[in-house]
């Protein structure tokens, strides 16, 4: 049973108009505790016998629910209810299928946080870690729930044993546990503002499915107050290369043996194309146009993507999903253009590496699909030693993603249009502004030219005189406020 309040206040109906005037629906207003609440009727009568209903309550000393502000006697007797552990499995076996496995693992990392804040105050005879283990890697994984080893199960019946019921969600403080639960990493620290937002977004679903269930009468998370820290998706600046840099850092990859010389390419078709390090995984011989002639342009053409993720999160075992290309139908392809000195790159990597299976044009140094830790440590390498120590240090393309960073502001920096440029990298013209706003070269210096155009001293012959059109008439006016 949640909390409940015997302050109780009903206010007289609200008729609600339009800007011509004309009723459009009544409103009744009434306060339990001090907290206000309101619902609207299309018509009087509808709102005047619920407004009748609560007022008779109230006179009658009935207990009012503060979750929902109605009397408690409203409830459903009959509402079913399930431990949160038990319903949080059933939401993640509901979104598995039709879910992306990167999808199903963000959700599975939610929802283990999230529990901490729905257990009970017994104390664990399992430290936090292995508890999030179990849960992660375990309990909100409908392929491998049931293959999880004894000392795991264990662990998992204990959440069980000690999870609180879905209705205590019915409460805000509840509500604020879970959400503050599932923001908390193991150290106390909060997650990025971009992971906040993700991890609300995805509770906030599951208790829509709860309400579904008629576990909830409505989804709280809505009714709380939460600030959420804003973010940025604009591309620092300081993380991305220019030419010569990027080609200093390609030489350094392919320094690195043994796996250097196969992925420098790889790292190239991230630069000089800008596809995104999934995407060139999944890149195919037979998706590529690379002409003979030197000095001529070839064309790529990207059919889907490829992440890695963890085989126990794929359907098929393996360690990469394959999906269709982001923010494009399924079976939607996207050609981007392939310069030159790429064309070149790629031609003499197939002649003398050949292709991995299904034809990937990129693999491992054994043949096999490229793995995303290889990558990582060749790039990690590579820029230590191209790069300065402060460079190092800095933001100076620390990730591979950097190079596709470095390849769409170099594009649209040299004055292609931000809707082919879209159209190449698979964004919308709306998000390429807004993620590359600063990297735009040239703005800031020609606004601060125009500045200093306006302050510049004026001659001293030029000072009081009464006509306009003597003078200096090249110079910039400010707009007038008169």
């Amino acid at each position: 049973m949640g909390e409940t309040t015997f302050s109780v206040r009903v206010f007289k109906l609200e008729k609600r108009k339009n800007a011509k005037g004309v009723v459009t629906s009544y409103r009744v207003l009434w306060q339990t505790a001090g907290r206000m609440w309101k619902r609207p009727f299309p018509k009087e009568a509808q709102a005047d016998a619920y407004r009748s209903r609560l007022v008779s309550a109230a006179r009658n000393g009935e207990a009012f629910d503060l979750a929902t502000g109605e009397p408690l006697s409203w409830a459903r007797a009959d509402r079913p209810d399930m431990g949160w552990y038990a319903f949080a499995c059933k939401f993640v076996d509901m979104k598995w299928a039709d879910a992306s496995a990167k999808h199903r693992a963000g959700i599975a990392y939610t929802l283990t946080m999230a529990t901490f804040g729905m257990l009970d105050t017994a104390p664990s005879p399992y430290d936090a870690k292995d508890i999030r283990t179990a849960l992660r890697r375990w309990g909100f994984n409908t392929k491998e729930r049931q293959n999880c080893p004894d000392g795991t199960r264990a662990i998992l019946e204990w959440v069980e044993r000690h999870s609180l019921r879905v209705s205590a969600l019915a409460t805000l403080t509840t509500v604020r546990a879970l959400l503050n639960a599932a923001i908390t990493r193991l150290n106390g620290t909060r997650v990025a503002a971009s992971s906040n937002r993700r991890h609300r977004v995805i509770l906030s679903n599951a208790l829509s499915y709860a309400v579904e269930l008629g576990l909830l009468e409505k989804n709280p998370i809505p009714d709380l107050k939460w600030k959420i820290t804003k973010t940025t998706f604009q591309v620092d600046r300081r993380s991305v290369v220019n030419p010569d840099q990027a080609r200093a850092l390609l030489a350094a990859v392919e320094q690195q043996k043994p796996s250097g010389p196969l992925l420098m390419p790889f790292f190239a078709a991230l630069y000089f194309a800008g596809l995104r390090p999934e995407e060139a995984v999944n890149l195919r011989q037979k998706d590529l146009t690379l002409p003979d002639a030197e000095e001529t342009w070839g064309e790529l053409y990207l059919t889907g993507a490829t992440p890695e993720v963890g085989r126990e999160w794929t359907d098929t075992g393996d360690q990469r999903d394959t999906r269709g290309l982001k923010h494009r139908a399924e079976g939607e392809t996207r050609p981007v253009p392939c310069p030159p000195e790429l064309v070149a790159i790629l031609r003499r990597h197939l002649k003398e590496s050949g292709t991995g299976p299904g034809g990937r044009v990129f693999h491992g140094a054994h043949g096999g699909v490229l793995a995303k830790s290889t990558v990582l440590r060749i790039w990690r390498n590579a820029r230590r030693a191209a790069l300065s120590p402060g460079e190092y240090a800095s933001p100076l393309a620390r990730r591979p993603y950097d190079l596709r960073h470095a390849c769409l502001s170099t594009w649209l920096n040299a004055g292609v249009s931000p809707k082919q440029v879209a159209e190449w990298a698979g964004n919308s013209v709306e998000v390429l502004h807004r993620t590359y706003e600063k990297c735009l070269a040239g703005h800031d210096e020609i606004a601060m030219r125009r500045i200093a155009e306006v302050l510049r001293p004026i001659p001293r012959e030029g000072i009081g005189k009464d006509h306009p059109d003597t003078a200096d008439q090249s110079r910039t006016r400010p707009d007038s406020t008169g």
